[in-house]
């Protein structure tokens, strides 16, 4: 398994994170929020929208990445979260840390809009 990167700009990385995140590959996201945190990015929009699988090993490696970006200012944040990714996300009420969104578009235009982050986290917008 393997995540697509699919734009980088304004410090903004979207990632793609195609059929799961679980323990399976949540190492090898870690791994890549690294290298584009050392590469300068800040602000990351993670697209759900062919995800069916979302398990706690892969939320571990989503809040390690907002650990690294936080005290930067940086921000993560979920964009066409989809309906299985939406039940871990209410049941773990990750939505009071992760705001989102319904495309990738208005995620990545919310975080350059605000100067490259978003006020506080609000409920789902989906």
């Amino acid at each position: 398994m393997s995540f697509d990167v699919t734009s980088r700009a304004d410090q903004v990385v979207t990632i793609n994170i195609g059929e799961a995140l679980d323990f399976r590959n949540a190492s090898e996201f870690k791994t890549l929020c690294e290298e584009e945190v050392q590469e300068g990015g800040r602000h990351f929009v993670l697209d759900f929208s062919g995800t069916g699988i979302l398990d706690s090993t892969g939320l571990g490696a989503i809040f390690s990445l907002y650990r690294k970006v936080s005290p930067e200012d940086g921000e993560v944040v979920f964009a066409a979260v989809s309906k299985p990714v939406k039940v871990v996300v209410q049941l773990t009420r990750t939505y009071k840390v992760f705001q989102q969104f319904d495309d990738e578009a208005e995620a990545r235009a919310a975080l350059v809009e605000e100067g490259g982050a978003t006020s506080s986290p609000s409920p789902e917008r989906a």
